[in-house]
């Protein structure tokens, strides 16, 4: 299968650049929650199981110190039946960074937006029966409360959190765990939007007057911009529309470019609103380089 172009974006010293993580399918109605099928289909054709396809698209950043990573996809330690369930186009690190002329060794911090299996299960591989980091000179990065909703004994988290996709990492002493908004490098800000899991983070990009901003699923294609829009998935919802007020704001008045980590057809825009609407357009990139 061919991969999407991965889309260059050069921002004074950064670099950055969105690549093809693979994709999965989920089901249509649990990605709009509440919202009719009537409706939703109409930005979302879904095939005849009613599943939509969404990307996984992940964010690279280089600032000729150190090269970050934001969110791992899916991994590729699945059985078949599995791969059959999400119709899973699932890459390994290696295939996912080539693009960019690197290896998972060559990657020094991982930022989890948070633990969910299409979000994270990137984060290890398995080698001899153990699970090992996948990217092994990497520090991982994930926000507390996001591991203690991850140790939450019941079904929906149980699904959603496989435990071996951080338990080997913190055992380690590779992952570093987060209290809040923080600040690194002098120019990424990784910013807490609860809502769809207690302790997911936004991850924001911000040169001069510029920001990148990597939204995760507050926002997870341009189709979830109205408020109402929320995944069936969220774990509080009422949380989730506060935090998609409180930042599609700020997006559009201080004209962030916005990366949509699910949506294969418009990856990465800018916000405004037309019609009374909150409205995604496509970004220009520096450049576009095609893979396979």
């Amino acid at each position: 299968m061919a991969g999407r172009d991965v889309i260059r974006f050069e921002r004074g010293d950064l670099r950055l650049s969105v690549l093809d993580g693979g994709s999965l399918w989920l089901d249509g109605g649990a990605m709009f929650g509440v919202v009719p099928r009537a409706l939703w289909q109409r930005l979302r054709q879904p095939d005849d199981r009613n599943r939509i396809r969404l990307a996984m698209n992940l964010l690279l950043i280089e600032d000729g110190s150190r090269r970050i990573l934001v969110d791992t996809g899916s991994g590729t330690d699945w059985d078949e039946k599995s791969r059959k369930i999400y119709n899973m186009d699932a890459r390994d690190a290696g295939r996912i960074l080539e693009p960019a002329g690197l290896d998972p060794a060559d990657i020094d911090v991982v930022v989890n937006t948070h633990l969910h299996f299409d979000h994270a299960s990137g984060n290890v591989r398995m080698e001899g029966g153990m699970a090992v980091p996948t990217f092994p000179n990497a520090e991982y990065l994930v926000q507390r409360a996001e591991v203690e909703t991850a140790k939450l004994d019941f079904d929906r988290v149980r699904a959603a959190y496989p435990r071996i996709n951080h338990e080997p990492l913190l055992d380690a002493g590779r992952m570093k765990l987060l209290d809040g908004d923080t600040r690194l490098f002098g120019y990424l800000d990784l910013e807490v939007a609860r809502g769809h899991t207690p302790g997911m983070q936004i991850v924001r990009v911000t040169t001069g007057k510029e920001c990148v901003a990597f939204m995760a699923d507050l926002f997870p294609t341009a189709s979830h911009l109205p408020n109402a829009y929320v995944m069936g998935f969220d774990l509080e919802p009422m949380e989730t529309m506060a935090s998609k007020a409180a930042v599609l704001p700020r997006a559009m008045d201080e004209g962030w470019t916005v990366v949509f980590e699910h949506d294969a057809e418009l990856p990465v825009a800018r916000l405004d609103m037309h019609d009374g609407r909150p409205r995604a357009t496509a970004v220009q990139a520096d450049a576009i380089e095609e893979t396979r």
